[in-house]
């Protein structure tokens, strides 16, 4: 029986080809006492029952028109247009309050449409989506959104004794997600972002130890690209009161093309969301590639470091380091609130200190150079004759924040 405390799990894919999957899948929500909402991302074929929300309304909230895309030749594009569709009902019915839980289902195609409709829910919303491609990168479909990717095993075709196993496991993840309740915390403190690599990491142990101590709670972000892009998302939807961007190395894999980036705009979300921040050049000392025969041809005879069989650095050398300065000397002019850059003059990394593998500092000066090359007046800019890891710089990191954030309130 329905009530209506009850939470909705919104349904939504393709009901021309998974209609029979999908209806599955909905008799084993509403059997565990939840509600279900059906969105019909289909193009093709007609629907194989009555959805909620149907493929033409999808395709207008994008602008769309479902005839137009059916007669159109270009498949991508189409997925293009119900993913924003999809994006745009969903968050609707999200601040109807009528979305508590969103479950997709189906391959390539149907888990782009699905995923860009979760990725314009909020943090926290359960997000499901059951995937012949989830157990591959699904970077490009997750982004930085905290969708849970199942496999599918099997292709989601058909109603088998293995799909029927998936699919009734992932009925039963997304009702005990809608109706689960996080643990309650103590007291809300302000939230801090600071970004981190294992090249980084005793500076940011100590750095957000000592920022805690002051009664903040810092979330710490792995910088490896999507981490960056994460980070950076919930400075943009204000969750972040303030950012200790320690770990920039995220610019250096945009200028070798490593497999870090994380966008030509990293490190700009903190100066455009009026936040107080410090920013230090860590760890563009390096790009990150794959195994070592994974390395572009024109960096086969540069510095290169093995970190891992399947991870190999790259030292940036001066005219990279000069870009990468350019981009957080322009971060920080385009900050609306305090922001501080920290250089640590005796090294970026643990690799780059006197005697380490990536030790080079002309290298470093280049970057520090380009930085301080037009930075405006008002800037801070604090060099300290030590390695980023050393304790020193982890507590004017840590302390320099602070002292930003009581300024600001």
């Amino acid at each position: 029986m329905v009530t209506e405390s009850m939470p909705t799990v919104v349904l939504a894919g393709a009901l021309d080809t998974k209609a029979a999957e999908f209806a599955w899948v909905k008799a084993l929500i509403e059997k565990q006492g939840v509600r279900t909402l059906v969105i019909d991302v289909g193009i093709l074929g007609e629907p194989g029952f009555d959805p909620d929300v149907s493929r033409e309304a999808v395709a207008s909230a994008a602008g769309g028109d479902l005839d137009a895309l059916r007669r159109g030749e270009r498949r991508g594009e189409a997925l293009e247009v119900m993913g924003r569709g999809l994006a745009v009902v969903a968050r609707a019915l999200y601040d109807e309050g009528k979305l508590d839980g969103i479950l997709g289902m189906g391959g390539s195609g149907g888990t782009t449409v699905g995923a860009a409709g979760m990725r314009a829910l909020p943090l926290g919303l359960p997000k499901l989506m059951v995937s012949t491609v989830a157990s591959g990168d699904v970077r490009a479909f997750v982004g930085p959104a905290d969708i849970v990717m199942m496999p599918s095993i099997v292709d989601v075709a058909g109603i088998n004794r293995i799909s029927a196993k998936v699919y009734a496991n992932a009925a039963t993840a997304i009702v005990g997600m809608v109706r689960g309740e996080a643990a309650p915390i103590a007291e809300e403190r302000p939230l801090v972002a600071a970004s981190m690599f294992g090249n980084t990491t005793p500076c940011v142990d100590q750095a957000r130890s000592l920022i805690e101590k002051q009664g903040y709670e810092v979330l710490v972000f792995h910088a490896t690209g999507i981490g960056g892009q994460t980070m950076e998302s919930l400075i943009s939807e204000g969750y972040i009161a303030a950012c200790l961007d320690i770990t920039t190395t995220e610019l250096a894999d945009e200028v070798c093309g490593g497999g870090a980036s994380a966008g030509p705009e990293r490190c700009l979300a903190a100066s455009r969301a009026g936040i107080p921040a410090v920013i230090v050049p860590g760890c563009v000392d390096m790009a990150n590639f794959g195994p070592l025969e994974s390395v572009p041809e024109q960096y086969r005879e540069r510095n290169l470091y093995q970190w891992a069989p399947t991870a190999t650095l790259l030292r940036t050398n001066i005219e990279e380091n000069r870009r990468i300065g350019e981009m957080i000397g322009a971060a920080a002019n385009a900050a609306i609130a305090p922001v501080a850059i920290l250089l640590p003059l005796g090294g970026l990394s643990m690799l780059d200190r006197a005697g380490g593998a990536f030790w080079d500092p002309p290298a470093n000066a280049a970057c520090f150079d380009a930085i301080k090359r037009g930075l405006r007046p008002d800037i801070t800019v604090i060099e300290l004759d030590c390695n980023i890891n050393d304790p020193p710089f982890a507590e004017a990191a840590a302390d320099t924040l602070v002292s930003l954030m009581r300024q600001s309130e």
